[in-house]
């Protein structure tokens, strides 16, 4: 009750218990394409399955925020990951990010944002997108993210009519 009054009085969005892990409730309620979030989840960055820059960080990090201060992050270095073709059957998103985590190893994404392009990005959907990038944290990924794309509107739609 508290954190509901404390909400409303402050203009802030409340989420009531058994409405879902943040990650995924941050992909279909608030993403939004070429935006940045900042949440206290380490998989924050499955919102960049829809083009939005999104962060993980720690509580205090994201209370200081909340109360208008600053957050300060070292820039991080943009790592290119071309996707081409077609996944093949018995082929999902997860194998895409598995792969990238044997080549990269569970460190290599440290102090990095992992961008995805390529034509490939034509054949995944926002769920195949999200997976790849919630699995960015698998990496130490600061973020990773997918460019906006003409698939987000009818995510949105189907995703935030039953508000």
């Amino acid at each position: 009750r508290f954190l509901q009054s404390f909400s409303r009085k402050y203009g802030l969005h409340y989420s009531r218990a058994g409405n879902g892990i943040c990650h995924q409730v941050h992909l279909e309620r608030f993403a939004k394409p070429g935006e940045t979030l900042l949440g206290a989840d380490s998989h924050t960055p499955t919102a960049g399955g829809m083009g939005m820059l999104a962060i993980g960080a720690g509580g205090l990090d994201i209370a200081t925020a909340m109360a208008g201060e600053p957050f300060y992050l070292r820039m991080p270095a943009i790592v290119k990951v071309e996707l081409l073709g077609k996944l093949s059957p018995w082929v999902s998103a997860k194998d895409i990010i598995l792969e990238v985590l044997r080549r990269l190893s569970v460190k290599g994404g440290v102090g990095k944002i992992i961008e995805y392009c390529g034509e490939g990005l034509a054949h995944l959907s926002v769920p195949e997108r999200a997976t790849i990038t919630n699995m960015g944290a698998e990496l130490g990924a600061t973020s990773s993210v997918f460019p906006s794309s003409t698939i987000f509107p009818r995510y949105i739609t189907a995703t935030r009519s039953h508000r």
